[in-house]
């Protein structure tokens, strides 16, 4: 039977699984939350939107005969990928985590780690400082009503204010490079970065550029994740698609 996956995806690694299977005999959709307007082209057919939660997820996954799985969703996705655990199994198909490895600090780096939203906040203290903000639309209301003046860098122009006193939206879409992310944080007078541990190599040019500035940079640390089958490289997931579900004719 030929192979039918779904990738839940959004993330550079997605896109990159995308285009490898467009060139195999493998039919593929790819997933978006739905969060950006306008998604970059893919090579493969796309759909946009939540599913309704496990048993939506579970429903469709049965609906269109997937036969493989993939997440391959941003790191900080948790109920997402919880619910993606819990659909495969109820539906029984099999599922890979496409996880990029996560950040870890180099000489130089001055690194303060934080468990959660709350966490980050309280490490900047209520002296006011600029905070280069690198966490996503989806988590600011955990900063509102801080003392603090926040850049921001979102990938479409906001449709409305942020939930935030004082700040400043780049707008602009990665990958980033050294120069250019010392540059922003330095025209805005940027003390202190925060960013998720998203990993990868698209964002990672503002701890670089953090480093070279000397500036600290808080680092929110991962959310804990449902036990689950996690690889690293678009060529992983290849390996895996040719040993899961053989009898599936993989």
């Amino acid at each position: 039977m030929r192979p039918n996956l779904l990738i839940l995806g959004g993330t550079t690694e997605a896109s990159s699984l995308a285009l490898r299977v467009a060139r195999m005999e493998v039919d593929a959709t790819l997933s978006y939350a739905g969060r950006v307007a306008r998604p970059m082209e893919q090579p493969i057919p796309t759909r946009s939107g939540g599913f309704g939660g496990v048993e939506g997820l579970a429903a469709y996954l049965r609906e269109r005969a997937v036969t493989h799985l993939v997440d391959a969703t941003h790191p900080f996705a948790a109920r997402i990928s919880a619910n993606a655990v819990e659909a495969a199994r109820i539906a029984g198909v099999p599922l890979v985590a496409l996880v990029r490895p996560p950040w870890t600090p180099v000489d130089g780096d001055d690194w303060r780690h934080a468990v959660d939203m709350n966490a980050a906040r309280e490490y900047l203290g209520t002296d006011r400082k600029t905070v280069f903000l690198a966490i996503g639309r989806q988590d600011l209301a955990a900063f509102a009503g801080s003392p603090h003046r926040y850049l921001l860098r979102v990938v479409e122009p906001p449709m409305e204010r942020f939930p935030l006193d004082d700040y400043t939206a780049v707008v602009a879409r990665g990958p980033f490079d050294v120069d250019s992310d010392r540059r922003l944080l330095e025209e805005h007078g940027v003390e202190v970065v925060v960013s998720k541990n998203a990993g990868g190599d698209g964002a990672r040019a503002k701890l670089d550029a953090a480093r070279a500035l000397g500036l600290p940079v808080v680092m929110i640390d991962r959310p804990p994740m449902p036990p689950r089958h996690e690889v690293a490289t678009v060529d992983d997931v290849i390996d895996w698609l040719a040993h899961s579900g053989t009898e599936r004719g993989v």
